[in-house]
């Protein structure tokens, strides 16, 4: 399993934020860490998130919630998730307007784990 280091989002943040706008920056490297770990945790040796659909909803979740930077939270969640999704083998089919409600449904809570390991699944 391919995953991806803190190092590899913050600069995929910068991209993000070079080609959409925003403010560029971290506001917390441990939340960032935190994120990432979060994913990979395990329970008495048992993966907590054992497939690579629920890692990637993990991430998600996780980096959209914790706010680990100044601006493009929702947006580097979503694209970290497509970017490990991808080298591990899924690509995703959704169009653009759903990758913003996504994002958006995320932040706002209205989506949480659950919604998004099943928006996953079904796209």
């Amino acid at each position: 399993m391919k995953v991806l280091t803190v190092e590899q989002v913050i600069e995929l943040h910068t991209r993000l934020i070079q080609a959409t706008g925003g403010l560029d920056g971290v506001r917390d490297v441990g939340l960032i860490e935190s994120s990432l770990s979060s994913a990979f945790s395990t329970y008495f040796g048992v993966e907590k998130y054992p497939s690579i659909e629920e890692k990637a909803a993990r991430l998600c979740y996780s980096l959209v919630n914790n706010h680990a930077f100044l601006d493009g939270n929702k947006r580097i969640g979503v694209f970290v998730m497509i970017i490990f999704l991808e080298l591990n083998g899924i690509v995703l089919n959704q169009t653009d307007e759903e990758v913003v409600k996504l994002g958006l449904g995320v932040a706002s809570s209205e989506l949480d784990y659950d919604a998004i390991l099943e928006y996953i699944r079904n796209h």
